[in-house]
């Protein structure tokens, strides 16, 4: 591509102050061009604070973008996202997709239509250590399963905790999850059962799911367990031996510059299909949705 990919964000909270907006603007093939919130003043000092243009509607940005970043609720990511594609814009998306599995559905049709290039934000599939620790599970031989744990406190107290759609009983499931999810889903193959699901009083979720090929995985979620730092760790069981997901985490700013970069090689290379597209985001709606029924 010969010039910056100019990309819009749509929404103003932290994360878009914190990923987004930073993301787009340090990385050498991409410009935040404009910033639309339906908190006007909000907007106004995202796009301040970066060089950028406050759209005054949704409509307006998407006029003077090539692609949109949504850092938004779900519900309103589903009401805006294909608008976006129908509109020709590639789409950098939050998880889940949507809040509910017709708006997932509807968000994959238009994008699928459209022939835009679309990536979920799954931070920790662009983690080099992630990608790694997933290219040698082969070396365990058969799969015997897996276990997750995601224990965090970000519900109790900082930015997130005056989300309304995250601090709703289900939160902890529709913000996490889809990581938690995705990350034992890509070790053991796709998840085709949800075998037991049960959310306690205080909002710990237990869950056991059965994958592809019959090996089973468990995991443990919250986002209200006082912990410090947060535990969130992985692994899997072969024949061989066990493989644990160790080693730091790599910054949020660096899983988004590997994100746009492979982004910016979609479009390219006019390619649609992704492992964090889409389709992958449709997937893990489903199963969302499918832990929702067993609880």
């Amino acid at each position: 591509m010969d010039e910056a990919l100019r990309v819009g964000v749509i929404g103003a909270g932290p994360w878009a102050h914190r990923v987004h907006a930073p993301g787009l603007q340090a990385h050498r093939g991409t410009r935040l061009a404009s910033v639309w919130a339906r908190r006007p003043e909000a907007a106004e000092a995202l796009a301040q604070e970066h060089g950028a243009e406050a759209a005054g509607s949704f409509d307006e940005l998407l006029g003077s973008v090539d692609a949109v970043a949504f850092a938004v609720p779900p519900a309103v990511q589903a009401e805006l996202a294909p608008l976006a594609a129908r509109a020709g814009k590639h789409l950098i998306l939050e998880k889940p997709l949507a809040d509910d599995l017709a708006g997932a559905e509807a968000i994959v049709d238009a994008v699928t239509g459209s022939g835009v290039a679309g990536l979920l934000m799954l931070t920790r599939r662009f983690d080099p250590g992630v990608q790694r620790w997933l290219a040698d599970l082969p070396d365990l031989g058969s799969f015997q399963g897996a276990t997750g744990r995601w224990l965090a406190g970000g519900l109790l107290a900082g930015d997130y905790a005056a989300s309304e759609w995250r601090q709703q009983d289900d939160g902890a499931l529709i913000d996490a999850g889809p990581h938690a999810i995705d990350l034992l889903d890509a070790a053991l193959g796709d998840i085709e059962q949800v075998h037991f699901a049960n959310r306690g009083a205080d909002g710990l979720w237990q869950l056991v799911f059965g994958h592809e090929g019959g090996t089973t995985s468990t995991l443990t979620l919250s986002l209200r367990m006082p912990v410090q730092p947060s535990l969130v760790d992985f692994a899997v069981y072969g024949e061989l031996g066990c493989s644990p997901l160790t080693g730091r985490r790599t910054a949020a700013l660096d899983c988004y510059a590997q994100l746009l970069d492979n982004l910016l090689v979609m479009i390219r290379e006019k390619r649609v299909e992704h492992p964090c597209g889409v389709h992958r985001g449709l997937h893990l709606q489903r199963v969302i949705t499918a832990i929702l029924k067993a609880r």
